[in-house]
């Protein structure tokens, strides 16, 4: 597993692209991820400082698992099939035993800029990423 920080949010509401560039942290390797408009602002609106009156969705499931006496430890990308990218949302409940949850990365990102917790992408998909049109 490589920890990879979030380098840049593209919100292009003319051509309908949006994506998240996640960049190695200890090095200059990338991986772009295209998502979606509502997931790109989400992300957006958090790292900007914007609050909302209203919980957003990932505002929402930060606070559901923080009332579970639950935490999300990482995000983990782990693998890209056929351009789709893969996550898993590395939980630890009350009593400190892991539980994955499956997870489109565009959320685990956007829950992760909320909860400040490191984010990873398997060796693999580094790989596999080097080979994509974006």
């Amino acid at each position: 597993m490589v920890q990879v920080e979030l380098f840049k949010i593209i919100i292009d509401e003319k051509h309908d692209e949006h994506a998240v560039i996640l960049r190695e942290k200890n090095g200059s390797r990338k991986v772009p991820i295209s998502i979606g408009f509502v997931e790109a602002s989400s992300i957006q609106m958090r790292i900007a400082g914007v609050t909302t009156p209203r919980p957003l969705t990932h505002d929402l499931l930060a606070s559901v698992i923080q009332s579970l006496d639950a935490r999300v430890d990482h995000l983990l990308i782990d693998d890209l099939v056929e351009g789709t990218f893969f996550a898993k949302l590395c939980l630890k409940d009350h009593d400190g035993h892991p539980v994955l949850v499956d997870s489109r990365p565009s959320d685990g990102i956007a829950l992760a800029v909320r909860l400040n917790i490191p984010m990873f992408v398997e060796e693999k998909v580094f790989h596999q990423a080097l080979t994509l049109d974006m």
